[in-house]
């Protein structure tokens, strides 16, 4: 039995231990709270911060677009954008639905903005960046029903000229998400606006700049209160300006002359440079509407008209050349010896001639008679240039226009371009039909511009810069640039200078000699020279052609038209006197001495005769 005292040692100790625990306890609760209170207070006070700050991407203004005189073809000005900030699908589907009154947003839209949104949770949605002052003024004021809405300032992307430079500049508009796919994109945020066409997408890179950043603080509920002070914005990074070859006189000019209700195009080079001093297109449209998202209505607009005023139909288009083809075939047998200027073919013309069991006619019924290749040219005689095309004979056809590059593209720095065609070998003749299932009749079609080629304005215009300087073009580009010799095409026309000089001699007597199939619509003061086209359309009316150059002692300007279904009665033809006026106005304007005695003679505004 344990003694008193025993158990009084015992209670000693057991309270000693009872004490001890309860210490332990206390210093590990203290250990607790020094650690949530100290050490982890760095982190806890990030999280708060993270929690109602927000980055918002600032745009950059994209660099400016001139011309070759400095006149504006792009510019910013001042904008306003709203984007739905970060937040619940549901509460977003709810702001949609509140702003469509608004913004004009149909129910299909509000449904793909919303999908958008789902798509990516972590970022604010642009929904439009072209708001009037107005609206802005209408949504601030309630704003306690737009909470998730960011109303800010932008640069916005605006077109001074409008639809005359719509095809050469393009347009820009909200990146896509297939785009953002794209490696070259890599860098790029949602909601980022960008070349979509022409200029703007080829330089997109240059012209786009780096955007920039601006912290916001939000509430609880995630609306913005303001600021934050804490953390400075990060400024965006102007894009390169860019100037171009391009003269917006000759844009505007083409733009007013152009007969409306017809289609086509109208193309200028400096054949010194390689400049593009004109790419113009019609029917065309106002690039200003792809500035922060088309309406659906107005796309729809654009995309169904059948008159198609987004082809390019300067660049992407191909047309049989039709009787511009004639100097192509020239340069051929003069640069291979097989006919003079001075030469005359086996038969005269007297409306077709018989090839097997086949008439092929001239557009002359009545006939040209004999003619040599200069007054061939001159009168545009189809059954001349049948003869020539056998004397040359097909396989040295084939390969000696595909060595002119005829089967690809110029080059330009522009997207979209559309390569020419022309059947390179037999072999392709073959693949198409059979053995034997065409003739080396099909050398008489090529001959003048018919048959299996199709070419574009670009294209025929950069050989007629090759036929009016004699060497090997410059690829065609809308930037300038000081770097030329390196940018020459690999091909050339290999015409000795004398051969040369009387091809140029035959193609100004089309302009201006009396009966040259372009006499009405010669220049006071300069000597144009060019080749008028007939190109047979099996949908429709023949189509009106006219490539030449100016002035023929020192080139300074090639220009290249055509209208659709130009030829309505097969006499008269409505490019020529595009072509005319696009080449007086820029010789004007650039003061180019005449090299011409005055005549009087007047710029024509209608159609003459031409084939």
């Amino acid at each position: 039995m344990r003694s008193q005292s025993d158990v009084d040692r015992m209670r000693v100790r057991r309270a000693r231990l009872a004490l001890g625990l309860l210490y332990g306890s206390l210093g590990l609760l203290v250990v607790a709270f020094l650690r949530l209170q100290v050490a982890g207070q760095a982190e806890y006070t990030l999280q708060s911060t993270q929690n109602r700050l927000r980055a918002i991407s600032v745009p950059p203004p994209r660099g400016a677009i001139y011309d070759r005189r400095g006149r504006l073809l792009a510019e910013n000005v001042p904008g306003y954008s709203l984007s739905l900030l970060p937040g619940s699908p549901d509460s977003a589907r709810a702001t949609l639905d509140r702003l469509a009154p608004w913004l004009g947003l149909t129910v299909e839209e509000r449904d793909e903005l919303h999908q958008r949104f789902r798509q990516r949770p972590g970022s604010a949605l642009l929904v439009r960046d072209d708001l009037e002052p107005a609206i802005v003024a209408a949504i601030e004021e309630r704003r306690p029903e737009f909470r998730m809405v960011l109303i800010d300032t932008h640069p916005r992307r605006r077109y001074p000229p409008g639809q005359a430079i719509a095809h050469v500049i393009g347009y820009v508009s909200e990146i896509s998400e297939a785009e953002l796919e794209q490696p070259e994109y890599e860098s790029y945020e949602a909601g980022r606006t960008v070349g979509k066409k022409g200029i703007e997408r080829e330089y997109e890179l240059e012209l786009g700049g780096s955007p920039g950043v601006r912290f916001v603080e939000v509430n609880a509920r995630g609306s913005i209160v303001g600021e934050f002070g804490p953390r400075p914005s990060i400024p965006a990074e102007p894009g390169t300006d860019l100037t171009l070859g391009l003269d917006l006189e000759l844009h505007l000019l083409a733009d007013s002359i152009f007969p409306d209700t017809m289609k086509g195009g109208v193309v200028a080079l400096d054949p010194q440079t390689g400049e593009v001093l004109l790419l113009y297109s019609y029917p065309t449209f106002d690039p200003n509407l792809f500035v922060g998202g088309i309406s659906s209505p107005e796309w729809a607009a654009l995309r169904d008209d059948p008159m198609q005023p987004l082809l390019n139909r300067a660049l992407s288009a191909l047309y049989p050349p039709g009787s511009t083809w004639k100097p192509v075939l020239a340069s051929l047998a003069l640069r291979d010896g097989l006919a003079g200027i001075d030469d005359y073919m086996p038969s005269a013309c007297h409306g077709s001639l018989r090839y097997g069991n086949r008439s092929f006619h001239c557009w002359k019924h009545s006939g040209h008679g004999a003619l040599d290749m200069s007054g061939a040219i001159k009168e545009s005689c189809n059954v001349f240039f049948y003869q020539l095309g056998q004397r040359i004979g097909l396989d040295d056809l084939l390969s000696g226009v595909d060595g002119l590059g005829f089967n690809g593209r110029t080059g330009i720095d522009i997207p979209g371009e559309t390569g020419g065609r022309f059947p390179p070998t037999r072999d392709w003749y073959d693949e198409r039909f059979g053995p034997r299932g065409w003739t080396e009749s099909v050398t008489l079609n090529l001959s003048i511009g018919q048959g299996e080629t199709e070419q574009s304005l670009l294209r025929m215009a950069q050989f007629y810069a090759a036929l009016a300087t004699g060497q090997s073009p410059i690829i065609p580009h809308l930037r300038r640039s000081e770097i030329m010799e390196s940018r020459r095409v690999d091909w050339r026309l290999d015409l000795p200078e004398e051969r040369r000089e009387q091809l140029v001699s035959a193609l100004a007597r089309v302009v201006n000699e009396p009966g040259g199939t372009a006499y009405s619509v010669r220049l006071a003061d300069w000597t144009l020279v060019g080749k008028t086209g007939t190109a047979q359309n099996p949908h429709g009316e023949p189509h009106s052609w006219f490539v030449g150059f100016a002035p023929a002692e020192n080139p300074r300007i090639v220009v290249a038209a055509i209208v659709e279904n130009g030829h309505p009665d097969n006499t008269s033809s409505l490019a020529v006197p595009l072509a005319s006026r696009v080449a007086h106005r820029f010789l004007t304007d650039e003061g180019v001495a005449p090299t011409r005695p005055r005549e009087p003679t007047s710029i024509p505004s209608a159609s003459g005769a031409s084939h």
